[in-house]
């Protein structure tokens, strides 16, 4: 099972303070005292990873409801894994990421997210930067979401 990120545990924090925030200047809502309790301990003992099962409950579906608000796959409709590829030009996952996508966690998930962002080799954070910023997270989407919008009659 694949950890939790600091990082993501750093962005589920900041959705969260934006989303319900401080009525005084100095109170969080519980999810963000929850989601801070596991970055602290995270913090002192010079961890990156947070294992996902052993998460406290209330942590673990702050988090899990800011994971419900981020694109689920980075697929942008150009794989070449179907071609044969062993990474995907397109999203840059592997063949064995792409075909067991759906049976993942979202700790995994993320996981995949964060090695591809980090590579930013594949099209996605490129050539088709574009096309990636019109991805709805849906897992191979149909390439008309990604055609140009009609023009506008003159």
């Amino acid at each position: 099972m694949a950890g939790i990120h600091i990082t993501d545990i750093e962005s589920a924090i900041n959705w969260w303070r934006e989303r319900s925030p401080s009525p005084d200047g100095i109170s969080a809502c519980a999810e963000v005292r929850a989601l801070a309790g596991v970055y602290g301990l995270m913090v002192y003992h010079r961890e990156s990873l947070c294992d996902e099962v052993s998460m406290p409950v209330a942590a673990h579906a702050a988090w899990l409801a800011w994971y419900a608000t981020t694109p689920d796959a980075p697929c942008i409709a150009i794989c070449s894994t179907s071609q044969g590829d062993a990474i995907c030009k397109g999203c840059g996952r592997s063949f064995d990421e792409v075909q067991h996508w759906p049976g993942y966690t979202p700790a995994e998930k993320r996981a995949v997210w964060r090695r591809i962002s980090l590579e930013a080799t594949a099209w996605r954070f490129n050539r088709y930067a574009e096309r990636a910023r019109r991805a709805s997270g849906a897992d191979h989407p149909p390439p008309e979401v990604f055609a140009d919008p009609p023009a506008a009659p003159a």
